[in-house]
């Protein structure tokens, strides 16, 4: 198993992409650690994986900070961390925006992100090891209007990942990113549902359309891209740091 016996802390553990993180990261053997202001969430895996988990909101550092201590009480070292936690955004363009909602959004996305990473440092520096994944999005590159809030603070951890893979390489931590295209579940299906009856068309009409923008001619689902997240986590990946690797199966490429 690819991360047997490491101690992994996965932020943002609800239904989606964060669940299938859990999922694969505890079928490869970690020992799951994981955060959510979702209460259901975090029980949802506590139960269905054997976790250890509470309910953290990554903007506040104080939470941040129990959640690695947590780790180490627990399993005494922390090899892994997962942003995965964030905030949608407003989807309003910039002229008409509150910005203080796109702040809101930074704070998750950035700050929390940012917070929760420094709270796992003094772990992983003292095992000079570890392994951070943030989850992007393609839309750092591929910019579409009303997504300003989302995407915005979303480069800006993607530059985070450089910066951050600068600076902790010389401690053994490597500091990765993935960037998702649309994510086919529940919501994206959702969504082009209601794409299809504004248009009087299929739903399967327009997941082709979308399908079709791609070189592999499908939507990914969760669970391939935590494939992604599993490979960066793991000493597969030991001599790559400070990459975003783009998983929207050819939309977009970097």
């Amino acid at each position: 198993m690819l991360l047997d016996g490491k101690v992994a802390i996965v932020s943002g553990v609800g239904a989606g992409l964060g669940r299938a993180i859990c999922d694969a990261f505890a079928r490869e053997g970690a020992r799951l650690v994981v955060g959510d202001v979702d209460a259901d969430a975090v029980e949802s895996v506590r139960k269905d994986l054997g976790a250890v988990g509470q309910v953290t909101d990554i903007t506040d550092a104080d939470a941040c900070a129990a959640l690695a201590a947590r780790a180490e009480a627990e399993h005494g070292r922390i090899d892994v961390l997962v942003n995965d936690a964030y905030h949608g955004g407003d989807f309003a363009s910039f002229e008409d925006a509150d910005l203080d909602a796109w702040r809101a959004t930074a704070e998750v996305n950035i700050w929390g992100s940012l917070q929760m990473t420094k709270a796992v440092l003094p772990a992983m520096k003292r095992q000079g090891d570890g392994r951070i994944v943030m989850i992007l999005t393609q839309g750092v590159e591929w910019v579409l209007p009303t997504f300003g809030a989302y995407t915005g603070s979303k480069a800006a951890l993607a530059h985070h990942v450089k910066l951050l893979a600068t600076e902790l390489g010389q401690h053994g931590i490597r500091v990765n990113g993935v960037c998702p295209g649309p994510i086919w579940g529940p919501a994206l299906q959702g969504y082009l549902g209601t794409l299809a009856e504004a248009r009087g068309v299929e739903l399967q009409t327009v997941h082709d359309e979308w399908a079709a923008e791609t070189a592999l001619r499908y939507l990914v689902p969760p669970d391939e891209i935590a494939g992604t997240v599993v490979y960066l986590a793991s000493d597969l990946a030991r001599p790559v740091t400070g990459q975003a690797i783009y998983t929207g199966a050819g939309q977009w490429f970097h």
